[in-house]
Order: structure tokens, then C-alpha cells, then sequence
């Protein structure tokens, strides 16, 4: 006779109609027992929905994952949850209020989405750095793989990095209320933060945003459009 233990599959997924309160409520998984190409980045939700303020926690890769793909693996997740932000900003962040994309005052930010980098509105620029992004993290010509990364893709993780974190250098510096309201929600840009400081995606010095404890003043930095 079968286990009856065996015989229970936990269906993880939810199905047409779920109520919003419903949502992901399955019993949690452990790494090992995610049997998918997409575990890592199931995985990852997994911890978030857990509890979000729990960075070190979420960013801590199990043993016997491959760091390229672990960050690689994170950096879609922040950029699918930017989603968030971005459309909060579009209540706001109007072409004809922000006609540049700025932080603060010394720094405006061209916009690689063109031939030639120009400048962009803000919420141009930030709707072309995340389809970008998008493009980029999904290019099977960089990246044909969830489960094994070539060290030459993985190296282009850090410019990915560089152009979204305008995004709430953006929001922190002229939308404030907002970064905080979604800030509070989320801590996505804490997670980000330490993030690329844990894996030397991004040099301290450009990590504006001072929402971590030993972030230098930012009127005193001048960074590079690479």
C-alpha cells in the first residue's frame, strides 16, 4: 500500500479565482526539495514572502548553489519588483515635473534605451532601464540557462545594477513620500543595497541612497554614466 504521505501533493500555484488574501498560502519548501529549473528563483519568493525584513536571510545562498546564478537569479527578482515602484511613480513622476533623470542636483543620468544615450524624463527613463533590463536578463544569447551562468554573462550584472538603482536614487531624492511608503512595504532597496555591496556589484561610493548605516553623504559623490 502506498505511503499515504506520498499520496499528498501539495500543488503550489494559484489557480484562477484565488482570493488576494490566498495567495501563495502553501506549505513552505525547502531548496532541496524544489525539483525545478526555476527552484532558485522560487526559492527566492519563498524567503520574501516569508518575511521580507529579513535580508540577510534572503540574500544568504544555500550551499551548493552556484554564485552567478544566485545573483543572477536575484537581480530579476528586483527588477520584476521594481515594477512596483514604477508604477507608483507614474502618479507623480510626470514628463513635464521631471523632464530629466536626476538624483540630486549634480547628477542627470542619460538613457541607454537609444542609438545615441540621451537624456530622457524620469519615468521614461526609468520605463526604458527595466525593459532593458528585461531584454537583457532574458536574452538567450547571454543567458540560455536558470541553472549554469558563463562568467562573461554574469560580468554584465553589474551595469544592470548600476541603471536601475537610479530608479530610487530617483524616488529617494524628488518623490520621497512615495519611496518611503514603498520602501516601508517591501524593503526592496535595503535587500538591493546589500545586495550588490555583499557582491561587489556596485562601489560603496555611488550608493546614494543613505539607507543603510555608514552611507556617505550624497552631496559629496560624483559618479560615471557607465
Amino acid at each position: 500500500m502506498a505511503d499515504p504521505v506520498d499520496s499528498i501533493r501539495v500543488e503550489r500555484r494559484n489557480r484562477p479565482g484565488t482570493k488576494a488574501a490566498d495567495y501563495y498560502r502553501w506549505p513552505e519548501e525547502s531548496f532541496e526539495e524544489m525539483d525545478s529549473t526555476l527552484a532558485v528563483q522560487q526559492y527566492i519568493q519563498q524567503l520574501i514572502r516569508k518575511d521580507f525584513s529579513s535580508i540577510s536571510d534572503i540574500l544568504k545562498a544555500p550551499d551548493s548553489q552556484d554564485e552567478g546564478v544566485w545573483k543572477y537569479e536575484h537581480l530579476r527578482q528586483f527588477c520584476m519588483e521594481l515594477n512596483g515602484i514604477a508604477v507608483k511613480l507614474q502618479k507623480e513622476c510626470h514628463p513635464e515635473s521631471c523632464t530629466q533623470m536626476t538624483a540630486t542636483d549634480q547628477w542627470i543620468f542619460l538613457c541607454a534605451a537609444h542609438k545615441t544615450p540621451k537624456e530622457c524624463p524620469a519615468i521614461d527613463y526609468t520605463r526604458h532601464t527595466l525593459d532593458g533590463a528585461a531584454c537583457l536578463l532574458n536574452s538567450n544569447k547571454y543567458f540560455p540557462s536558470r541553472i549554469s551562468i558563463k562568467e562573461s554573462s554574469v560580468a554584465k550584472l553589474g551595469s544592470v545594477c548600476r541603471r536601475v538603482y537610479r530608479i530610487f536614487s530617483h524616488a529617494y531624492f524628488h518623490h520621497r513620500t512615495l519611496f518611503d511608503e514603498f520602501e516601508n512595504e517591501t524593503f526592496l532597496c535595503r535587500r538591493f543595497t546589500e545586495f550588490v555591496t555583499k557582491y561587489n556589484l556596485m562601489s560603496k561610493e555611488i550608493l546614494i541612497v543613505p539607507i543603510l548605516e555608514g552611507n556617505v553623504e550624497a552631496g559629496l559623490l560624483t559618479e560615471s554614466e557607465a
